[in-house]
């Protein structure tokens, strides 16, 4: 018969209580005996002892995630570096901060963090005003910062191996070494922490031997590095996460001019602005409380309270990404938990709300970072709702006054087609008309020619038949009567008659008598006479 092995542990701890109520004389002796039967069973206790231990931290983000997301800054200086992971997880300060930056450029240092001292951001961001570079390019992507916070909180050490795998890739690619900006230098990595047995299969990545410090050559005057990851790192193991390069403003990095691959503007000279360290081996953040109480007079801290630690009053609302930090943060009320159970959350809504916030963020939307960042979403989607009629109407009232517009363009076009198919029938009906003018007068001019031609040939024959008529009767008279004139002049008759006579009578003289001897006679032929009523030509 086999005994379980919880019954075994029963007895041996009624057996010690036992043990412990008697006398202290009686005690060895006693329990000497009572301690006897354990030791056959010692082994057994073991095994329900195993989950009590410390449950791994949730792996919310893959190692190549990590590298894409640290690359940008992980050659910071190592108290610069720290600084930006501690206000990381304040993502909502954090665009504060740079909005004040960018209002008030030329504040820089430990002035310019002591002007910022009464805002409600969480110290760890007031210090990064000091440094507006810094702000300049964790202002160019609001997302990247957030998950950066939550990476810090999520999985601490493993963000800082990240820091110092890319450290040693830009140090073997000659990118990394110490000038009048930095100093570089190595040391021993501190030997990890004993864990427990990996499952079979599972990959154990070792960390780099030794660890790379970064400090400023002068600790009282800190350069922003800057420079462009996908070179200064040498080959990318993870093309499928490039790191992102976020460029240098020209204001602070004049010329950029380049050492070893990086880009180092004006120097920041400060003296309590950077109070935080980063603890390597550990895979926290170590506070300086001397520097941390000296600039930040209205923010006292004791001196045990020298590591960092996450404000989640300071968070502004900004949702965790990991299930531990919303546990640790919740900041939950007592029988929260059956509030919750009436609401209906449960562990199945909350990984819809986890796969939904994953949906989100691969499709490019990040969710809000504060309560004001919402507050302002569902504004503008209200004030979208409420114009979105309007602008409707507004689009109705333009696409009717368009088509207005078009109907009587249409109706201009037509009435203009109508109007020049009038005025070409008007032509061609005038046309029409002038030819048929035309051609009645060419008739009536080509009648007239001809009734003119016809007339002017009677007058032309009637004229030659009276001339002829005329000139015959004027012939015909004077031969036919000899004795015509006589009648209408006597004395010309009688004058006509004389010269007859003595006409005559000259004639019948001879010609001795007429000229005394000499001479011939001249004979005159008389003119002959054509017959009928023919004028002469």
């Amino acid at each position: 018969m086999r005994i379980p092995a919880r019954h075994v542990l029963l007895a041996a701890l009624l057996v010690v209580v036992a043990a412990c109520s008697k006398e202290p004389a009686s005690t060895p002796a006693a329990s000497a005996p009572a301690a006897t039967p354990p030791p056959a069973t010692a082994p057994a206790p073991a095994a329900p002892a195993a989950p009590a231990a410390p449950t791994p931290s949730e792996e919310v983000f893959s190692r190549a995630e990590l590298d894409q997301m640290v690359a940008p800054l992980a050659l910071y200086p190592d108290s610069l570096l720290a600084q930006v992971l501690m206000a990381s997880t304040y993502p909502g300060d954090v665009a504060d901060a740079v909005a004040w930056s960018k209002a008030h450029p030329k504040e820089e240092g430990d002035a310019a963090v002591k002007l910022v001292a009464n805002e409600p951001w969480d110290p760890s961001v007031q210090a990064l005003v000091a440094f507006p570079q810094a702000l300049a390019t964790l202002g160019q992507d609001p997302g990247w910062v957030q998950r950066l916070g939550d990476a810090f909180l999520a999985q601490p050490s493993d963000v800082m191996d990240a820091v110092q795998r890319l450290r040693h890739q830009a140090q073997a690619a000659g990118n990394l070494e110490s000038n009048q900006y930095q100093k570089v230098s190595m040391e021993a990595a501190p030997a990890p922490a004993p864990a427990a047995e990996p499952a079979m299969g599972t990959v154990v990545e070792q960390a780099p031997p030794q660890t790379i410090i970064i400090e400023p050559t002068d600790p009282e005057v800190v350069y922003v590095p800057s420079y462009n990851p996908t070179q200064v790192y040498g080959t990318w193991a993870y093309p499928s996460y490039p790191p992102p390069y976020y460029p240098p403003t020209p204001y602070w990095y004049p010329g950029s001019a380049l050492m070893t691959g990086l880009a180092f503007g004006t120097g920041i000279a400060i003296a309590d602005s950077l109070w935080g360290d980063c603890d390597w081996g550990g895979g926290d953040i170590d506070i300086d409380v001397d520097r941390y109480n000296n600039i930040n007079t209205n923010r006292q801290i004791n001196r045990t309270e020298n590591t960092f630690r996450h404000n989640a009053a300071n968070r502004d609302g900004v949702p965790y990404r990991d299930r531990a930090n919303r546990e640790r943060n919740g900041r939950q009320l007592a029988d929260s938990g059956r509030r919750d159970a009436f609401r209906g959350d449960d562990p199945g809504r909350a990984r819809q709300r986890e796969q939904a916030r994953s949906s989100m963020q691969q499709r490019g939307i990040e969710p809000a970072r504060n309560n004001r960042e919402a507050r302002d979403r569902a504004q503008a989607a209200s004030r979208d709702m409420r114009e979105r009629p309007q602008g409707q109407a507004r689009d109705q009232q333009r696409e009717r006054a368009a088509q207005t517009t078009r109907d009587r363009q249409q109706a201009g076009a037509r009435e203009r087609q109508q109007a020049g198919a009038r005025d070409r029938q008007r032509a061609q009906a005038a046309q029409a008309s002038r030819q048929g003018g035309d051609r009645a007068r060419a008739q009536q001019q080509s009648r007239s020619t001809s009734q003119a031609r016809q007339q002017r040939g009677q007058s032309n024959t009637q004229a030659r038949n009276t001339a002829r008529q005329q000139q015959a009767r004027s012939q015909g008279g004077a031969r036919n009567n000899a004795f015509e004139g006589s009648r209408s002049n006597p004395s010309q008759s009688r004058a006509q008659a004389n010269r007859g006579r003595s006409s005559n009578a000259s004639a019948q003289r001879s010609s001795g008598s007429r000229g005394g001897g000499g001479g011939h006679q001249v004979q005159r032929q008389a003119p002959q006479r054509q017959g009928g009523g023919g004028r002469h030509r």
